[in-house]
């Protein structure tokens, strides 16, 4: 591993971020606000259409107005078609599969939009989160597609592959995405550090250069590391369920312990990075990974518990009325990728016909498809959805839900999934 700081070496006239959402579209953003042409790529019409507009497609504080500055100076603008440019950088999903393997499918297809337009001289990184060895067959799927080129480096027809996995916690983007320090992975020399001299012109952070493979691991390593540790405190809040302790308080007694430090538990774990990455590491050694395998059974679980306490509650009631409070996968967001709150909302829903589900949710305007397809499910403001509630769930801890004031709360069924109204 290469320690470096940013300060750049080689230049990029143009980049081309390919994928436009929740770290694609702030990549493109930072870079571009260094003066460097960035033309952005997404299959999403609607997101293209407001983005060349400035505007901000989903909810991510103090966003907007970096991204109105590039598109008004004209640094950065977006389109559906991929064009020929100095640098790729590819942010799209990678998604699991029923066996946990990842599905390269969105990976693929800007793969091969990138192979019509390269020329030779160009660097393509993968930012997208993916295994061990899914930057190389990326550069092998281009490669296949033009044969005229190579990963050679050195040579007039050469295309350099890196990863570059992102680093940021929604919400904090426009913090962590300029002082985070970066893992930077080449598959050849010359790639790492055409890499690092890119990521050099938006971070402030330490860039830290190291294979490919090495670079795709650590992200799923980090992610794992918060996945176990969550684990341990989501068992812990079922124990003390079990053993009528508070488990809150547990935790904050526990962690004056010099060397401990127990995470927060919750309804599970949910979002595009930790309740997805540790699978990766159990498909690629599934032997092995027994640790790894337990913490993501645990926290997939927990829904399913805070699911059966609320139906226990449920059962006194004829008809229930339930407010649950957030569908996000964490607080004073809007991104609802792969929550734990959002479904338990739906099985609440579906396996209580009679009930009526009251979702408040601050952060989005419209109910996504699972939820809206149901009949009996309903978005609602919190003071209107609190007063008719029989029960209400605390299953995301946004910031005007610790605001509630407590006699609204008076002679409801209170089920606290986040410790807010402990």
């Amino acid at each position: 591993m290469t320690e470096t700081h940013s300060t750049a070496m080689s230049t990029f006239e143009t980049v081309s971020v390919v994928g436009l959402g929740y770290i694609g579209l702030p990549t493109a953003a930072f870079i571009a606000s260094k003066g460097i042409r960035v033309i952005g790529v997404d299959v999403n019409e609607r997101f293209v259409e407001r983005i060349n507009r400035g505007e901000v497609p989903f909810f991510e504080p103090d966003f907007e107005a970096t991204l109105a500055g590039v598109v008004s100076m004209g640094s950065l603008t977006a389109q559906t078609t991929t064009p020929h440019a100095d640098a790729y950088i590819v942010a799209v999903p990678t998604p699991f599969q029923h066996d946990y393997s990842v599905d390269t499918k969105y990976i693929k297809a800007a793969a091969k939009s990138i192979a019509e337009q390269l020329k030779g001289g160009e660097l393509v990184v993968l930012e997208s989160t993916s295994p061990p060895g899914t930057t190389e067959e990326m550069a092998q799927f281009i490669l296949d597609a033009r044969p005229d080129l190579t990963d050679a480096d050195g040579k007039p027809n050469s295309v350099y592959f890196a990863h570059a996995p992102e680093r940021v916690l929604p919400g904090r983007i426009m913090i962590e995405m300029a002082e985070n320090d970066r893992v930077i992975g080449g598959v050849t020399p010359i790639a790492g550090q055409m890499a690092r001299d890119l990521y050099a012109t938006f971070s402030n952070g330490k860039l830290l250069v190291t294979d490919a493979r090495t670079a795709e691991m650590a992200k799923l390593t980090e992610n794992s590391f918060r996945d176990v540790n969550i684990a341990f405190a989501n068992e812990l809040s079922i124990i003390c369920d079990k053993l009528g302790i508070d488990v809150w308080e547990l935790i904050e007694l526990s962690n004056h312990h010099p060397r401990v430090n127990i995470l927060q538990p919750g309804p599970g774990v949910g979002g595009h990075c930790i309740a997805v990455d540790p699978w990766f590491i159990v498909a690629a050694a599934p032997e092995e990974a027994k640790l790894i395998r337990w913490a993501r059974e645990i926290n997939d679980s927990k829904p399913r518990y805070v699911v059966d306490k609320v139906l226990t509650k449920a059962a006194r009631f004829k008809a229930p009325v339930i407010a649950a409070l957030g569908i996000a996968f964490k607080a004073d967001i809007d991104d609802l990728r792969e929550s734990p709150s959002l479904e338990i909302v739906r099985q609440l829903a579906a396996e209580m016909p009679d009930a009526s589900v009251r979702v408040v949710e601050p952060n989005v305007e419209a109910l996504p498809v699972r939820l809206s397809e149901l009949p009996n499910v309903q978005l609602q403001d919190a003071e209107s959805a609190i007063a008719e509630a029989d029960i209400v769930v605390m299953l995301v801890d946004h910031s005007p839900f610790k605001r509630i004031d407590r006699e609204a709360l008076q002679e409801k069924v209170l089920i606290d999934t986040k410790g807010v109204w402990r």
